[in-house]
């Protein structure tokens, strides 16, 4: 779920789009003057980067934390049904296959 924050900057940078293709159409009608040009141009790219690194900022995933003792709980469930005569492999596959659904990969 996006936030109300990047929503109003995906807007406001929308507008300025918009608004600095208008200023590159009216300066160059207007005369080609080069400083009106690249200001307007410059804004642009700044509005550009904004809108990048917000969203490379909201929907940046986090790391789900590694918790060593669930890890241990695991291995030592695999050692269990190894001992019981289930086939390592195949339940070492069961696992990773469970980590993956858990992912949603």
């Amino acid at each position: 779920m996006q936030s109300t924050l990047f929503t109003r900057i995906r807007i406001v940078t929308g507008v300025m789009f918009v608004a600095s293709i208008a200023g590159l159409i009216v300066s160059s009608i207007a005369g080609n003057n080069e400083g009106w040009v690249v200001t307007i141009g410059v804004v642009s790219a700044i509005t550009a980067v904004v809108l990048i690194v917000s969203s490379a900022v909201v929907s940046s995933k986090r790391i789900p934390a590694f918790s060593e003792v669930e890890a241990e709980r695991i291995e030592e469930q695999v050692r269990r049904l190894v001992a019981a005569g289930a086939d390592e492999n195949d339940v070492r596959e069961l696992v990773k296959t469970s980590i993956r659904l858990g992912r949603g990969l």
